[in-house]
């Protein structure tokens, strides 16, 4: 970081003033990589666009399958948001000052996280002209009697303190003296505990309040979303942590990667344990309330389409857990980054296609239609991701400027 960053006595206006110099600065790669996620993001808002105007009869979402491919990638992103915080529980608990960098990372990650999941929720809603009446005030949120309100202060609180922590690490960074740790106070990092737990729970809680869905009536639902959470997040993290400092002309952080390899190899055997004990009491004693997770398993009716998927989801959290079970193999970089990318993908088919998919299949009313996303809803859900992207990449560039190596 140069030393006419360091110590500004400007304030906010200063600090605003060298985030735009920075946003608007960089490589030709710089500029590819955003202009890619500009195209990617205007074909998704065209196809939204669409949506808007048709509504959500172009998607293959109905009244036996009412949530699909956007909840689905909002609870995985809900997990990503809430696990990356576990690198400011490190540094601002533990005093970790190698995590610093980092953190930033991880900080950048959980914004554009739950930036995303909030888009995913608007493009799932069949009028989202009515998003008003979910507002304080304005409209009526139904506390505390609905849980869907909750999720809906979850979900904003969360945007709030990812926010504060996106602008107040880099700001602190900024305003600080050359050889200050720049650490945030320990108490940001109960508050990054209570947030993260907040938003998996009130998440749980969701699903496991609807009566009329079996598979999503099980005491193990709240600590399989948090297991999940801490696989799919220090997953993401490690595979794009090294990306982060080649660009900021910085090598890894041995310490870092240890960390979240050690996370992720506990939370993915926790949560491959708690799925093995679900299936146990689902088919030890069958009946009508257990057909959901017979058709994730082995079909219904000849309707087989997810249990392939399933399969494989279940296959990828095997070979994660076989490759971080052995330090010679979890040691090789190439092996680490193909079990993350395992990891995150079968967290992604679990919290999908495994819990939200198949708990509409099959309807109360014993009926089996089966789902899989149209591709209006792949052209919105691309969009949303270049979006967070976008942000991810801006927020990150700015605030890795102003961090000095650690010695």
């Amino acid at each position: 970081m140069s030393q006419t960053a360091m110590g500004n006595p400007g304030g906010a206006a200063a600090f605003l003033a060298y985030a735009a110099r920075q946003a608007l600065t960089g490589s030709r790669a710089y500029w590819l990589w955003l202009g890619s996620l500009l195209l990617l993001l205007l074909v998704g808002a065209a196809a939204y666009a669409r949506q808007f105007r048709l509504g959500l009869v172009i998607t293959h979402l109905s009244d036996q399958v009412a949530w699909g491919l956007y909840i689905s990638n909002f609870m995985y992103l809900g997990g990503v948001a809430a696990s990356a915080m576990v690198l400011v529980i490190a540094c601002s608990l533990y005093a970790r000052s190698e995590m610093r960098p980092a953190m930033t990372v991880g900080v950048s990650l959980s914004l554009a996280a739950v930036v995303m999941g909030a888009l995913f929720v608007q493009a799932d809603l069949g009028r989202p002209d009515r998003f008003w009446h979910l507002l304080p005030v304005i409209g009526v949120l139904s506390l505390p009697w609905s849980v869907l309100a909750w999720d809906v202060v979850a979900l904003n609180a969360y945007l709030v303190l990812s926010l504060g922590f996106a602008i107040a690490l880099p700001y602190r960074r900024f305003r600080a003296t050359a050889g200050t740790p720049g650490l945030l106070p320990r108490w940001t990092g109960l508050l990054a505990i209570g947030g993260l737990l907040f938003l998996l729970l009130v998440e749980a809680a969701l699903f496991s309040g609807f009566v009329a869905r079996p598979l999503w009536n099980t005491a193990v639902l709240v600590p399989r979303f948090l297991a999940a959470a801490f696989v799919a997040g220090p997953a993401v993290l490690i595979l794009i942590l090294p990306v982060t400092q080649r660009s900021a002309g910085r090598g890894e952080s041995p310490g870092v990667t240890a960390l979240l390899t050690a996370v992720l190899r506990i939370a993915v055997q926790a949560n491959l344990l708690l799925a093995a004990v679900e299936a146990f009491v689902q088919f030890y004693q069958p009946g009508p309330h257990t057909a959901s997770a017979r058709y994730l398993y082995f079909g219904l009716d000849g309707q087989t389409r997810l249990a392939a998927w399933n399969w494989a989801g279940t296959g990828l959290a095997l070979f994660t857990v076989a490759v971080l079970s052995v330090p010679r193999w979890r040691s090789r970089r190439l092996l680490l980054n193909l079990a993350c990318a395992a990891a995150a993908v079968s967290v992604w088919i679990e919290k999908g296609m495994g819990l939200i998919w198949a708990g509409f299949i099959p309807s109360p009313m014993g009926e089996v239609m089966e789902y899989l996303p149209s591709l209006s809803e792949i052209l919105v859900s691309v969009g949303i991701v270049a979006a967070g992207l976008i942000v991810f990449t801006i927020v990150t560039k700015v605030a890795l400027s102003l961090e000095e190596p650690v010695a």
